[in-house]
This record gives structure tokens, C-alpha cells and sequence, in this order.
């Protein structure tokens, strides 16, 4: 009895039926089974929402892309002039111009627009009474529509001594300052306003992360000796690396598409000084003769939409690993 045991452990032993990989299932995914599991209804559900997505969304970018490649105006029949709308654009002298302001528009926004919301919404999250109201004093220029906003601050920007900012500036024996008419000052000038009015949504953002942060890592922090800014920067950035890297893109994003400010106050002077690209679509479009020229607007909207699109890849591929780790 023994050695039969012993003879049949030695005996090979074949495996069950093994269950088939995940693989293995999706390769057997027909079209029957598709429909059997409720792929119908899902579509169904789906239909209305792609239906609205396609005609409001890509319908419209299909059509640009088609009158990049035509010359129109909208009211004569359009004529197709293949790459030349695109040649004329690249050939045109204010081009460089408006896109070495844009650039400048987006470092000065960066430097000085992407740092004070973080630094306002950590100050604020150490507040102990009245968060509620700094929050809603901060999201106020938010509220306040773009148009006002910059026509309030054409007011404060007043070149005369009577100027709300000179009359200040006048308090300290500084002398008044041509602040929308010199070409020095004007872009400056716009960074500062459109700051004030977009730093009360990312500081909304940035106190809604704060509150994720585990207070644990605060409190070892301070058992380590860590004083305010130590703490912000070894917890509080660290912490939030992950959202201050998407905020950081759509910042860049929404400078590269800066349009109101230089419209509204200056209207892309003085001397093409705050020319953007932005602008130079709408003068494109509007401005060049009966009609405008569509055609040169939206390929020039192309191209930016394109090295956009490219600038946006090119960033979540070099901060994946960063912003992850």
C-alpha cells in the first residue's frame, strides 16, 4: 500500500482546466457578444452627446482647417490658394514681432502670476479665523467681468498726476508715469492687471489641495525643528507638485492665447509693443480689408493650436516621472 502511494506521488500529474488570460477573453470579443453585454444601449446613450461634441466642437475645426487653405472674407464665394495663406502669415513682418511679445507677456506672467497664488493660498490656509472671507476677497476679481476689470484699471492707469496710481506714486516724490503710452511700461502694465485677475481661481485651487495634505507630515516636520518655510518646502510643495504642474501648463497655455488685455487697454501699441498673437489673428480677420481675411486668421490659429498642442506633449512627457515620484 505504501509503494503504490509512493508510486502514484511520483506520477506526473496533469493540471485542471486553467482558467484564460485576460488576453485571451478580449481576443474572443466578437460583435455578437459586443451587442450581448449592452453595447447598443451604451451607444444609444452615448449618441446624443457625440452627435453635439461633433457638430459644436469638431465640426468648427474642421471648417477652419479647410478655409486655412482658402481666401475669404465671408461674403465673396472663397477661392482655394492652398499653402499661400500660410506663406503670407510666416512672411509677415509683425509676426516676429507679436510672438516675441506673447513671450514676453508669458515670462512675465510666470514669474510673477504663478508664484503669488501659491504663496496667498498657503498664507491663507494658516489663517485661523476668517478663511471664509479672505477666500471670497480673494476669488473677487474673478467675479468681476473681464471688460470692467480692464476698463476699471484703464481708469487707475491714467497717465496724469491725477491718475488714481500716479497720485499714489506722488505720495513717495515719485514722479508720474506714462504707464499704457510707453512701450517700457505698457506690457508690464498688463501682466499686473491680468494677475490681479486670475489669481483668485488658482488660489481657490490651490487651498482645495492644501486641505489633502496630511497634517501628520506637518507635525513631524515641526517635531524636526522645521520653521514656516522649511515646512513649505519640503511638505507643502512636495505635496502639491502634482497639481502645481498642471496649473503651471495652463498658465503657459492661457498667456499664449492672451487677447483682452492688449485689445482693451492699448490696443496692440504703442508702436506694436503689445502686439500678440492673439491680436494679430483678430487684425487678420477684421482689420485688413471689406470683410477681413479669414483665411490668413485661421491659419495662423492653426499654427498656434498646433505648437500648442505640441508644447503640451512635449511637457507631460518630460514631467511624467516628476510629477508622479
Amino acid at each position: 500500500m505504501i509503494e503504490r502511494d509512493a508510486a502514484a506521488e511520483a506520477l506526473p500529474r496533469h493540471p485542471g482546466p486553467s482558467k484564460p488570460s485576460a488576453a485571451a477573453r478580449r481576443r474572443r470579443r466578437t460583435p455578437v457578444t459586443w451587442v450581448r453585454r449592452g453595447g447598443l444601449w451604451n451607444l444609444a446613450f452615448l449618441a446624443p452627446m457625440l452627435v453635439v461634441f461633433g457638430v459644436f466642437s469638431w465640426g468648427p475645426i474642421a471648417q477652419a482647417v479647410v478655409m486655412s487653405f482658402q481666401k475669404t472674407n465671408l461674403i465673396t464665394p472663397p477661392v482655394w490658394v492652398g499653402l499661400d495663406n500660410f506663406a503670407r502669415v510666416l512672411s509677415d513682418p509683425n509676426l516676429g514681432t507679436a510672438v516675441l511679445n506673447t513671450l514676453y507677456f508669458a515670462g512675465l506672467a510666470l514669474v510673477f502670476g504663478f508664484p503669488l497664488p501659491i504663496l496667498m493660498a498657503v498664507l491663507m490656509s494658516e489663517v485661523r479665523r476668517g478663511k471664509g472671507l479672505y477666500s471670497a476677497l480673494a476669488y473677487l476679481p474673478v467675479v468681476v467681468p473681464p471688460v470692467v476689470a480692464v476698463l476699471l484699471w484703464k481708469v487707475f492707469y491714467n497717465a496724469s498726476p491725477d491718475g488714481v496710481f500716479n497720485t499714489v506714486l506722488g505720495w513717495v516724490g515719485i514722479p508720474p508715469q506714462p504707464w499704457l503710452q510707453s512701450s517700457v511700461t505698457a506690457m508690464p502694465s498688463l501682466v499686473i492687471e491680468a494677475t490681479w485677475a486670475a489669481a483668485g481661481g488658482s488660489i481657490i485651487i490651490y487651498l482645495a489641495a492644501l486641505i489633502a495634505v496630511p497634517p501628520e507630515l506637518y507635525d513631524a516636520a515641526e517635531v524636526d525643528g522645521a520653521g514656516i518655510w522649511r515646512k513649505i518646502w519640503h511638505v507643502t510643495l512636495p505635496q502639491l507638485r502634482g497639481i502645481l504642474f498642471i496649473m503651471l501648463i495652463l498658465q503657459v497655455i492661457g498667456t499664449a492665447q492672451v487677447f483682452l488685455e492688449p485689445y482693451l487697454f492699448t490696443g496692440g501699441g504703442p508702436n506694436n509693443s503689445t502686439l500678440t498673437v492673439l491680436l494679430l489673428i483678430y487684425r487678420y480677420a477684421f482689420q485688413n480689408s471689406l470683410g477681413g481675411d479669414y483665411g490668413e486668421a485661421t491659419a495662423l490659429s492653426l499654427m498656434l493650436a498646433v505648437f500648442l498642442g505640441l508644447l503640451s506633449w512635449l511637457y507631460f512627457k518630460l514631467t511624467d516621472r516628476w510629477s508622479t515620484n
